[in-house]
């Protein structure tokens, strides 16, 4: 969270619903926007009623996945079907410097509230529109959800257990990574582009392209794998192994303690696998390591993952952050939601 407020006097139209855009909006209001959240008359964003407990339906209030991502935001109804709430959305246009809108493409240009129309009325409109695929393209009207978006991208691939069975991850990565997060980046620079006496701009932020954009490690391993195929003449021996950050190496990887739980070992660079090979007691170890010429997903980097896991399996987890947290050698315990929300890293952090 900011301490200051350097979007103040910022003035934003949300006309999202569910993640990916409140949350963009969400991160302008902590920054000091003054975000004005509008949603159709009767159920309004579908947020409200997702995870709803039956003491929040009893206090007539919203889910708390709806207050978590539209805190701090100013709320209206408008009915953009009808010719009374288009008029006020022209106006409150009139005042903003940003909207940002999740529909599917077209949607706002049949209701006469597109860029193109709405820029006549505030040329200096910033106009965020987040979509799955793109306002243009061979999928830009079809629906989806963030594990779609990761399926398209390669993305979700990439997330397998040990056996190679893939794995649902319970964070939005498409939604928040290629949506909120782009879309705040693209807006702040298309402002920037405003203060400097530009016009506004149309931004089109799609969350498969933009998370495919992030997926660099291993977009960069396949193009890496490729270069050595070529200089081999065969792709074979390269053809599922695992990489430097999914795996293939000791020391970076989770290992089952004594008692179930799980330590998160990120000892990538060898000064911090030094310290923890010296820690365990095991100092033969310290030169088995990638930056050393151990061969990332090869039959060395194999066997010492599996010595590594036998050695922590011995003593439960809380035995090994007392030894291990204290070194600075970048091993930390995996946590779960609630022991996160009780840790001293958080301890203070929460809904305003």
């Amino acid at each position: 969270m900011t301490t200051h407020s350097p979007l103040r006097g910022l003035r934003v139209l949300d006309l999202t619903r569910l993640l990916p855009g409140p949350v963009a909006t969400l991160r302008l209001a902590e920054l000091g926007a003054d975000v004005l959240k509008i949603e159709e008359p009767g159920a309004g964003d579908g947020a409200r009623a997702m995870m709803q407990t039956a003491a929040d339906r009893a206090a007539g209030r919203p889910s708390a996945f709806y207050r978590i991502v539209n805190r701090g935001k100013r709320e209206t109804r408008l009915d953009l079907k009808s010719e009374t709430g288009r008029t006020v959305l022209r106006a409150l246009v009139r005042e903003s410097h940003v909207l940002v809108e999740s529909f599917r493409p077209g949607v706002m240009a049949r209701l006469g509230l597109d860029y193109a129309s709405l820029a006549q009325i505030n040329p200096k409109l910033v106009y965020c529109a987040i979509t799955g695929y793109g306002a243009h393209g061979p999928l830009a009207h079809r629906p989806g959800h963030d594990i779609n978006y990761l399926g398209y991208a390669g993305v979700l691939d990439q997330i397998r257990a040990a056996d190679g069975t893939l794995v649902l991850p319970n964070i939005q990565i498409a939604d928040l990574l290629g949506g909120a997060a782009t879309a705040v980046t693209q807006i702040l620079a298309a402002l920037w582009q405003v203060a400097q006496g530009g016009n506004g701009a149309f931004l089109d932020v799609s969350m498969t392209h933009a998370i495919r954009d992030n997926n660099v490690v291993a977009r960069a391993a396949l193009e890496t794998r490729d270069a050595a195929a070529d200089a081999q003449g065969t792709a074979d021996t390269l053809a599922g192994s695992r990489g430097l950050l999914d795996g293939g190496v000791p020391c970076y990887n989770v290992y089952r303690t004594a008692d179930g739980r799980w330590l998160a070992v990120g000892a990538l660079e060898l000064k911090f696998w030094e310290k923890l090979c010296r820690a365990l007691g095991r100092e033969d170890w310290a030169s088995r390591h990638w930056s050393l010429g151990q061969a990332i997903g090869g039959p060395d980097a194999t066997a010492l993952t599996r010595e590594l896991a036998a050695r922590i399996a011995a003593q439960p987890l809380a035995s090994w952050l007392e030894l291990l947290e204290p070194l600075d050698c970048c091993v930390s315990p995996v946590l779960t939601v609630e022991e996160a929300r009780r840790h001293l890293l958080f301890r203070n952090d929460g809904p305003a």
